[in-house]
């Protein structure tokens, strides 16, 4: 069969087309869609005042205030957070340092003026729950993608906005979740809910995002709820007062700086 130059091109064109097209519809495995939320466009370095308010099965509240400031330096992200209110948490403060290589834990310290002493939280530790919050110490840390195993499970769409739907299993079978299963906003890379498992498998929490802002090009997070399923207890946390690339200084994040405050 005879194909002349411009049936050639046409052909060729459209071969080009049709092979964009389907390198755009790639399928993303489950951990590259968690290593796209892990590794999302962030500011070099961020202060916010945090409200976070514990709600009991009551109904009743208690409301603490702390500032806090994040700073990347590359390999690591550290986060100082110092407690403003009420009186009797004031001056505690707490230090998280979160590092890019899948090996190594995370280092946390707590200050707690009454002893005046600043305590390092130990790996043993991490399980336990913040200052009355249904965040563990574990979960304000910043988990690396590798240290699980991923696979996605369906796309969903939550308010309107296409997820995938990622189930994720430790590697480390003395992990505190059996497995978590978020909601990953497609091309924002960002989590709109998390399940939490606890060892035996039973629905322990769930993480649900009340509002993320868009600041100077970055997706913040800055409304959440983590509802405690089986303790019918929650934790809200808001963030206001937002500064991105203020130049926040190194040395703030130093225990001199959890004893010295604000």
């Amino acid at each position: 069969m005879k194909i002349n130059l411009k049936s050639f091109t046409i052909l060729f064109v459209s071969l080009i087309v049709l092979s964009g097209g389907l390198f755009s519809q790639k399928k993303l495995t489950g951990l590259e869609v968690m290593k796209k939320v892990y590794n999302r466009k962030a500011p070099k370095d961020m202060e916010a005042t945090l409200t976070m308010t514990l709600v009991n099965s009551n109904g009743e509240k208690r409301v603490r205030k702390i500032k806090q400031f994040i700073k990347d330096f590359g390999k690591v992200e550290k986060k100082i957070m110092f407690f403003i209110s009420p009186a009797d948490v004031r001056n505690t403060s707490f230090m998280n340092w979160s590092y890019d290589d899948p090996n190594k834990d995370d280092d946390q310290w707590i200050y707690l003026p009454a002893l005046k002493k600043v305590k390092r939280i130990s790996s043993d530790s991490k399980g336990d729950y913040f200052m009355g919050s249904d965040f563990t110490y574990d979960d304000l840390g910043d988990r690396n993608p590798e240290e699980d195993n991923h696979k996605i499970l369906r796309m969903e769409k939550v308010n309107g906005l296409e997820c995938y739907v990622v189930e994720s299993t430790p590697k480390d079978e003395d992990y505190m979740y059996s497995k978590t299963v978020t909601w990953v906003v497609k091309d924002r890379w960002y989590g709109v809910k998390k399940e939490f498992y606890d060892e035996e498998g039973e629905h322990l929490k769930t993480l649900t995002l009340r509002k993320a802002q868009n600041i100077k090009g970055y997706w913040i997070i800055v409304n959440v709820e983590m509802n405690n399923i089986q303790k019918n207890h929650k934790t809200i946390m808001l963030l206001s007062d937002i500064k991105v690339d203020s130049g926040i200084p190194s040395n703030k994040f130093t225990v001199r700086m959890m004893k010295r405050g604000l």
